[in-house]
């Protein structure tokens, strides 16, 4: 096999313009170096023939390494076999056959060992790796991937720390394991998985945030639509509401109040007088509501326009377990909340009307 010996013939070829003279040179290259040279293909990339019981067959040798074939793959042209590795790596310096020279194809000529090679392969029996920490084993090389990772002799086999961490460690490290340095390193993983996680989540509620609103612009478009159906039916096409703009503005009105939490529903003015209602008309005002809406929630402010499940103390106790259900936005240093029809449709028509409810407490919104 190439490359198996520490004496490698190097023979180099200097040319003239007026003779060719041809030298040899006879060089001794120690292995280790040459691992290091340009032509890092010819690292070892199989198995030790020695780990190996029995005679092995020199057709399941490869030529590139000298070891017994791992991974074994096959050039379609000459029926070659070589360790994929090996192969791959020196496909990478130039496009030829090891062994007889001729040109290969990365993606199209290698292709799968044969099977009956395969299970040459399979068959032979292999001293486990950890031979020199003291395993005697001796397995059928399919199977020693699995007893590489049960082998009670391997020093890079997992085993739960038991200084007080409960650390999973590889074996020979478990003298110089630092419950409280590891535990550290830990900590720091989560924190920056925590903050990117974080980051994740800040991105998606902008997105919800942002779809949310497309959502109430078109619902209120739809809303406004419908309200102004019969009353645009005699009207010229360049008089109609543009309700789109509408929607906008009532969606950015929305966005700039704070939700509120009602602690005492029981504190619920129903009725209250003109100067409750200017105050809290006023503070709507001040706080940009949208002069179409201005009117209609103040009109809603009252009992008498609320839906049949508000309409009565009667009603209003029956569904008194259902007012936690609102979305509801506070009017900025006031007593008082909105409940749009938007924003609460899951609510139903007994419980919220369109465009929507003023309600003002006496106390107990925060």
């Amino acid at each position: 096999p190439l490359f198996t010996k520490h004496r490698i013939i190097v023979i180099l070829f200097s040319c003239s313009s007026s003779t060719a003279d041809h030298r040899i040179t006879d060089q001794t290259i120690n292995h280790e170096s040459y691992l290091k040279a340009e032509v890092s293909w010819a690292r070892k990339m199989g198995y030790e023939i020695t780990r190996f019981t029995g005679e092995v067959d020199e057709e399941l040798i490869c030529a590139i390494c000298g070891l017994v074939l791992d991974i074994p793959v096959q050039i379609r042209q000459c029926e070659h076999c070589f360790c994929s590795s090996c192969i791959h790596e020196w496909l990478k310096h130039q496009q030829l056959c090891p062994v007889d020279r001729n040109p290969v194809s990365v993606m199209e000529d290698l292709i799968q060992a044969p099977r009956i090679l395969r299970n040459l392969l399979s068959r032979l029996k292999i001293s486990c790796d950890n031979k020199d920490f003291g395993c005697g084993a001796v397995v059928k090389l399919d199977c020693l991937q699995s007893h590489l990772e049960q082998c009670q002799y391997n020093p890079k086999r997992p085993v739960v720390c038991e200084k007080g961490c409960e650390l999973v460690v590889p074996l020979d490290e478990v003298p110089q394991h630092n419950c409280i340095k590891e535990l550290h390193k830990l900590l720091r993983v989560f924190s920056t998985k925590l903050d990117e996680m974080g980051g994740k989540v800040d991105q998606l509620e902008i997105q919800v945030s942002e779809q949310y609103r497309e959502i109430l612009v078109q619902k209120e478009i739809i809303r406004g639509l419908q309200a102004t159906t019969a009353a645009s039916v005699n009207c010229s096409e360049g008089n109609r509401p543009d309700e789109t703009e509408k929607a906008i503005q009532m969606v950015r009105w929305l966005s700039t109040l704070k939700p509120a939490r009602v602690r005492r529903w029981g504190g619920m003015i129903s009725t209250p007088d003109a100067v409750l209602q200017a105050i809290i008309k006023r503070a709507l005002h001040d706080c940009g509501c949208p002069q179409h809406l201005l009117g209609e929630l103040m009109s809603n402010a009252h009992e008498r326009q609320w839906p049949s499940g508000l309409s009565t103390l009667e009603t209003r106790q029956l569904n008194r377990r259902r007012y936690e259900q609102y979305v509801t936005k506070r009017i900025p240093g006031k007593q008082a909340i909105v409940i749009m029809a938007s924003e609460n449709e899951h609510m139903g028509e007994s419980m919220i009307i369109s465009p929507g409810i003023v309600m003002i407490f006496a106390h107990g919104v925060e």
